[in-house]
C-alpha cells in the first residue's frame, strides 16, 4: 500500500503544504531568476528549510521539495559543475526531509501521523522559464520529454522521498513521459497533478477524464488531480477526475491570478480561496493544499478542516 492509501485509511483528509516560492519572496527572497525558488537552494538553504519547517507547523502532512525548477542543465548556465549541479537537487529533498525530522523532533502534536517529504518534479515549461506550463505549447515528443526528465526524475527518486511530486504538467503526453522515466524505479510512487485552462481541460487542451482514465491504471501513480489552476474551476475538474478513476484526488491551486513569465509577477485579484475548500473535499478531493500566492495561512485554515471532520 502506498503511503497516500495509508494516511487516507486513518484521516479524511490529506493536507499539502502551499505556495513555495511566494513564501521565500514574502521573507525577502528574490525569486526573479530563471531558477526561480531553486535559486535559494545555492543562496539561502537554511530559509529552505525554514519555510517547509512552517507549512508542517501550519498542519501540512506534506511539504514538497524545492526542486519545480531545478535540473542539471539550469545549474550548469549559473556555472555549477555537472556533479555540483546533482548535488543541489539531492539537497532539495534533503531539507525538506531534515525540516519534517526537526519539526517532528520538536513539535509532534498528539493525533497528527508523522509528516510526509515530497520531491517536486516540475514540468519542461519550468526549465524553458517561459509559462509554458500554462500553455502547453512545447512541440516536444513523449519521447524528448522522457529524455528530459530522467537524469533529474532519478537523482530525486535516488534521495528516498516518501513520494514524488509531478505537477503543474500541461500536457497529459508530458504526464505519460514521466512516468516512462518512473519505471527504472518501481518501488517509487507520485502523485500527478495537471495545470488546467478550465474546469474540463489542462491547459495543453486535454481533457481531464482521458488523463484520470489513462493514469488510473498506473500501479505507481497514488493520486491524480491537478495544480496551480484558478480556484474556480476546480470542484468541476475533481468532480470530472473523480468519475473516471479510483485512486485519489489531488489539488492545489493558485488563488486565481495569472502569471506574467516576462515579467515573472502576478497580476489580477485574488479568488476567497478558504470558501472553496469545503467544496473541493465534497466534490472528491482527498489531498488539498495550495500552490501560487497561497500562504502558510491557507494551509492552516485546510488543516482545520481536516479536524473538523475528525470529529
Amino acid at each position: 500500500m502506498n503511503v497516500i492509501a495509508s494516511y487516507l485509511q486513518k484521516y479524511p483528509l490529506v493536507v499539502l503544504d502551499g505556495a513555495f516560492g511566494t513564501e521565500l519572496a514574502r521573507r525577502g527572497f528574490d525569486t526573479n531568476d530563471e531558477l526561480w525558488s531553486a535559486k535559494a537552494l545555492f543562496e539561502q538553504p537554511g530559509l529552505v528549510k525554514a519555510v517547509h519547517y512552517d507549512y508542517y507547523a501550519a498542519g501540512a502532512d506534506i511539504s514538497t521539495s524545492a526542486s519545480y525548477q531545478a535540473t542539471v542543465e539550469g545549474f550548469e548556465k549559473k556555472g555549477f559543475s555537472r556533479e555540483q549541479a546533482k548535488g543541489l537537487i539531492v539537497r532539495s529533498v534533503q531539507l525538506v526531509q531534515q525540516a519534517r525530522d526537526e519539526f517532528w523532533q520538536t513539535q509532534a502534536p498528539a493525533g497528527r501521523p508523522r509528516p510526509l517529504a515530497a520531491a517536486s518534479v516540475g514540468p519542461y515549461g519550468a526549465y524553458l522559464a517561459d509559462g509554458s506550463e500554462y500553455r502547453g505549447d512545447y512541440r516536444a515528443s513523449r519521447a524528448e520529454l522522457a529524455d528530459f526528465h530522467a537524469e533529474r526524475l532519478d537523482l530525486l527518486a535516488g534521495a528516498d522521498p516518501d513520494i514524488l511530486a509531478i505537477e503543474t504538467i500541461p500536457l497529459l503526453e508530458e504526464a505519460l513521459a514521466v512516468l516512462d522515466d518512473l519505471k527504472r524505479h518501481p518501488e517509487a510512487g507520485a502523485w500527478v497533478s495537471f495545470s488546467c485552462a478550465d474546469d474540463m481541460h489542462t491547459c495543453g487542451g486535454d481533457d481531464v477524464a482521458d488523463c484520470a482514465r489513462l493514469l488510473d491504471k498506473n500501479p505507481q501513480v497514488a493520486a491524480i488531480g491537478v495544480n496551480c489552476t484558478a480556484p474556480q474551476y476546480v470542484a468541476g475538474l475533481v468532480e470530472r477526475i473523480h468519475a473516471h478513476t479510483e485512486k485519489p484526488v489531488v489539488v492545489y491551486p493558485n488563488t486565481g491570478e495569472t502569471y506574467d513569465a516576462v515579467t515573472k509577477t502576478w497580476h489580477g485579484s485574488e479568488v476567497p480561496y478558504h470558501g472553496y475548500v469545503r467544496q473541493w473535499y465534497q466534490a472528491g478531493a482527498r489531498l488539498i493544499g495550495g500552490c501560487c500566492r497561497t500562504t502558510p495561512d491557507d494551509i492552516r485554515g485546510i488543516a482545520e478542516l481536516r479536524q473538523q471532520l475528525l470529529k
